[in-house]
């Protein structure tokens, strides 16, 4: 037997091109493997022994099977021969609707935190419907997103390194079904030209194929923006098909694919001061101008601009390894301070730190700029969009390249925008965002006057024995994984020499812990040690504990709560 949940990493629903079988993952059932009367003697023996997970937000998520489905015979069978040391996901169907095809990730020694996470050792493999199952992809990658074109001739997905950063630049592959012949269609981005395409950095949506299967059509992080590509394969040229729109799309500064029906797209695309709007396109002829229309009428544009600001780190602060690299910045404020001749201004940090805060609609944002916060959104050196080099120079130098990048975004904020005021301003973020709130508390005590941070990062050192993504802790500080890694103390004096925990006694302003009570990326336990330490110093600090919420603090109570919580807090110390 098998449950039948699907995750966000590795869940699929697929119908056959009959459309009479479903095909779908599940969890396999603790008991499948019993049978014969003994079933609950041996339940109850078992109902101790620990069972591996799949980490953050997939709890319970062990051992997946690929099912199908059938709709005329009412039944339900579980796909043999899938390699005992894998776990199947992102299934889809083969052409004829005899085989499917499948991502395996590998789980032995141990099985390591999966979401958010694109650099987990996995493969390609085909699986008939008898049991016949063949790996297609060398066995010492990272793959995912196998999407099949209209004709079934090729399957595209995207492919990485295994371990180092945990969200990278991707390379998108297509394989010859007839043949088996490999090629890359994109390759890596190393460091990308201004304005230029800036690599793949995230999932293929479910349909991504022209209709005459020539074409592929994707989004990705370009700089401060999500932005519309479709790449030929014949020629493998990329282009954006959100450059040269009209002057009513001009608003509009992130577009995302959400999926493409026989050369009609339908795409989501917002800008921080206009919600979410669904355009839809039929993709042209190479050269041809796209034309988009609203599938509702025109979402009104809210009271307050964004700009985007290119910033280049100070000649010290240059890392030699990968020289010459800038970063961006998304600054978003009312149209006029709601008091006084300047407005506060609120620095928010996207976690990661291999993401991205994008030109799109955020709530948070919103909320806090109609509130008459000015608020800058940092894309510091690491985060996704600007090419795998920027990514690669943070290894090795969090706590230092990271907070130096955004204290330099909010300087040149303040010197290029005297509407804001340097006397209230306020750094708020999560997870990695977290991690850097506190870095600039304590390395800059006399600067900001509140902060805000959400299950952050305190002591990297701590934390080892406790993340599901052990890896990240070793490649943040500059190590290399291993499985059978043990730490040493030169290891942990690096992530502690790293870490917010060693700046926390000069931390001066008030601030707001928010915490999940089933976090398994950050345990809550690290934002309780900042918490002590403060209360032991007689510092202002709040905290706020969710028990029954994970690193994303994204139930929905939970957001309305951490938000209205984040605002009061601002409002009374700014």
């Amino acid at each position: 037997m098998a449950e039948c949940t699907t995750t966000p990493s590795s869940g699929c629903l697929s119908w056959s091109q009959c459309e009479n079988k479903l095909l779908y993952v599940a969890e396999k059932s603790r008991s499948a493997s019993e049978d014969g009367p003994d079933v609950d003697q041996a339940s109850r023996k078992d109902r101790n022994v620990y069972c591996e997970d799949w980490g953050e937000a997939l709890a319970n998520r062990s051992v997946p099977v690929i099912c199908v489905a059938d709709l005329q015979s009412n039944s339900v069978a579980v796909l043999p021969s899938v390699p005992p040391d894998v776990s199947p996901g992102q299934a889809l169907w083969a052409p004829g609707g005899q085989a499917v095809f499948f991502v395996g990730w590998y789980h032995e020694p141990f099985r390591l935190g999966l979401k958010f996470c694109s650099n987990r050792r996995s493969a390609l493999f085909s699986l008939s419907l008898d049991g016949h199952c063949e790996r297609l992809t060398g066995d010492d990658l990272s793959v995912s997103s196998p999407r099949l074109s209209p004709d079934g001739s090729t399957l595209v997905y995207l492919q990485g390194r295994v371990f180092g950063p945990h969200n990278q630049c991707l390379s998108l592959q297509q394989l010859d079904l007839k043949s088996r012949k490999m090629e890359t269609l994109l390759d890596v981005v190393g460091r990308p030209q201004a304005e230029e395409f800036a690599g793949v950095y995230e999932a293929l949506p479910s349909c991504c194929w022209s209709a005459d299967s020539q074409r592929v059509v994707f989004s990705s992080a370009r700089r401060n923006w999500k932005d519309l590509f479709v790449v030929d394969r014949r020629t493998k040229k990329v282009t954006s098909l959100s450059d040269n729109l009209p002057d009513d799309s001009k608003p509009y500064g992130s577009w995302k694919l959400l999926t493409i029906q026989g050369d009609l797209m339908v795409v989501c695309c917002s800008s921080p001061n206009t919600p979410p709007t669904l355009k839809v396109a039929f993709l042209s002829a190479a050269g041809e101008a796209v034309v988009w229309c609203a599938l509702h009428p025109p979402v009104p544009t809210l009271d307050f601009h964004w700009s985007t600001l290119d910033v280049t780190p100070a000649a010290d602060e240059d890392n030699p390894l990968y020289s010459g690299l800038d970063f961006g910045a998304i600054l978003v404020k009312p149209s006029l301070p709601l008091c006084g001749s300047r407005m506060p201004l609120v620095v928010f940090i996207h976690g990661g730190p291999h993401s991205q805060s994008p030109a799109e609609w955020n709530s948070t944002t919103a909320g806090l700029a109609k509130l008459g916060f000015a608020v800058l959104m940092v894309n510091y050196r690491g985060s996704t969009g600007f090419g795998q080099d920027s990514i690669l120079s943070l290894i090795g130098h969090v706590g230092s390249q990271d907070v130096k990048d955004v204290q330099r975004a909010v300087l040149t904020a303040l010197q290029t925008d005297p509407t804001l005021d340097p006397e209230r301003l306020a750094v708020i973020g999560g997870s990695h965002g977290g991690f850097l709130t506190c870095h600039l508390l304590g390395q800059y005590p006399d600067f900001y006057r509140a902060g805000a941070a959400r299950n952050p990062v305190i002591n990297a050192a701590t934390l080892l024995g406790t993340s599901d993504i052990v890896d990240w802790r070793y490649t943040s500080a500059g190590f290399q994984f291993s499985y059978d890694r043990i730490p040493t103390a030169e290891a942990l004096a690096a992530m502690l020499q790293k870490s917010p925990i060693t700046h926390a006694a000069q931390i001066k302003a008030p601030v707001l812990l928010m915490l999940g009570g089933r976090d398994r990326r950050v345990s809550p336990h690290q934002g309780l040690e900042l918490y002590k330490v403060l209360k032991s110093r007689g510092s202002p600090v709040r905290l706020l504990w969710f028990p029954e919420d994970g690193h994303s603090l994204s139930r929905v109570d939970t957001q309305a709560d951490c938000f209205l919580n984040t605002a009061l807090w601002l409002q009374q110390h700014l």
